[in-house]
């Protein structure tokens, strides 16, 4: 830690940043305080569930002797999504201010006490420990989106009289386990979709779709098993493809603002016309995405599988398969702990997975969805007593930036191709 001298002789603040057998902390030099930090108990990268405990210190070393009025720690948990709108009257813009806010958990507790009289603090080194109980209750998982953010921090205020109040400010990660072994999540997804290509006015033959994945539920990191059948009855080829989306979404004021995006891909061979293509357990990776964030009223992100079928000069034929992105993975004969540090000794791997040299970039969303499902989608303002509707759509599958940040290009290619001579399977049995 260095000090800056003014022209004048005294000694000017900065922060930094320091590192020791703690987390990260940050540091306040001056004048009368050499050393004002906040200390968290564990690694940088400890992450955090509903229930346990946060623990650390706060070090004061003094140049000389102070007096204090109050010194207190708080802790804060904050869902927030906030966005700006304009629009043209006449030669002004108005902006319109979406905002809405969620308080999952306030903690106080004092360090130093306002008892009516100032606490005199000699020079040296002064070490007050702290530690609180995060809620009982779910909480959410961290996140930063471009629209919005969940944050969990402690801070710390020092208040002393005839000065300005000290603060320092650590965030912390919070991770709510979800656990894909459970029935609702193990449950396998099917569905069929057809429609009656057109080209202009003209009815060129029907293509239908046909897909399954043997569950809901899979971790970062899995690869997922697509069983598609594609028939195509036009009089043109089309290929198949299958996409795997994320969707966060912002909720203020009745209002919806969505993000999209593709964070894996996988490519079929051309199917011609009057002809069937089937997919025996074609394979699409899961690339480190964040967790689903299902239980925030105002932040969502949510996955989908979607199996399409591109018809050259007309629209696109899409079947959806809702996946959620669990923190635990299957082990249908393994032991389950509670701890969410030992559920993460494995599955934090999603934070660091390897992404391929040179993979290939995924397509933007607008080019796997329909022409019909574009023109829905660009509208942004919902009636506020519609949103409960809305939000159970299909297609409504936060990275993260992680705390959940924007997801990777991906691309993956079938390691097992079918083989030609292989019976083609009923996907409906």
């Amino acid at each position: 830690m260095g000090v800056v001298t003014a022209t004048n002789g005294r000694v000017c603040s900065y922060w930094c940043t320091i590192k020791n057998g703690r987390s990260q902390t940050y540091i306040m030099a001056f004048q009368s305080l050499k050393l004002f930090a906040l200390e968290l108990d564990g690694p940088d990268d400890t992450v955090y569930s509903s229930g346990e405990m946060i623990s650390g210190v706060v070090v004061l070393e003094l140049n000389r002797e102070i007096k204090v009025r109050t010194m207190r720690v708080l802790g804060r948990g904050v869902a927030t999504a906030h966005w700006l709108e304009n629009r043209s009257v006449g030669v002004n813009t108005v902006y319109n201010d979406y905002t809405s806010k969620i308080t999952y958990f306030r903690k106080r507790q004092h360090l130093i006490r306002d008892n009516g009289e100032l606490t005199v603090l000699p020079a040296g080194r002064h070490e007050y420990p702290f530690s609180f109980q995060l809620p009982e209750e779910t909480l959410v998982t961290s996140f930063e989106g471009k629209h919005g953010s969940i944050r969990y921090w402690v801070k710390v205020k020092l208040h002393r009289p005839w000065a300005t109040v000290k603060k320092i400010k650590k965030e912390f990660t919070v991770i709510e386990p979800i656990d894909i072994n459970t029935p609702s999540l193990l449950a396998p997804q099917a569905g069929t979709k057809e429609k009656m290509a057109r080209i202009w006015y003209r009815n060129c033959g029907q293509v239908s779709i046909t897909a399954k994945i043997d569950r809901k539920g899979y971790t970062p990191g899995e690869v997922i098993p697509v069983f598609a059948e594609f028939d195509n009855a036009t009089s043109r080829s089309v290929v198949p493809k299958a996409f795997i989306t994320q969707t966060q979404t912002f909720i203020a004021r009745g209002t919806m603002k969505q993000k999209r995006a593709v964070v894996a891909t996988l490519s079929g061979d051309i199917v011609g016309a009057n002809r069937r293509e089937t997919w025996h357990g074609r394979a699409i990776k899961i690339p480190p995405v964040g967790p689903s964030i299902l239980q925030c009223r105002i932040i969502k992100v949510e996955y989908m599988l979607r199996v399409c079928v591109d018809v050259p000069g007309t629209s696109k034929l899409s079947l959806e398969l809702p996946l959620v992105m669990g923190t635990i993975p299957l082990h249908p004969f393994g032991s389950r702990t509670s701890s969410i540090s030992s559920q993460y000794s494995v599955n934090m791997e999603w934070l660091r997975m390897a992404i391929p040299e040179q993979p290939e970039p995924p397509p933007d969303y607008s080019s796997v969805v329909t022409d019909e499902e574009a023109v829905q989608n660009t509208t942004a303002v919902q009636p506020e007593e519609d949103l409960s509707g809305v939000l159970q759509r299909s297609l409504m599958a936060y990275v993260q930036e992680f705390r959940l940040r924007p997801p990777p290009v991906y691309s993956e290619v079938d390691p097992n191709p079918q083989p030609l001579s292989m019976r083609p399977r009923c996907m409906t049995c």
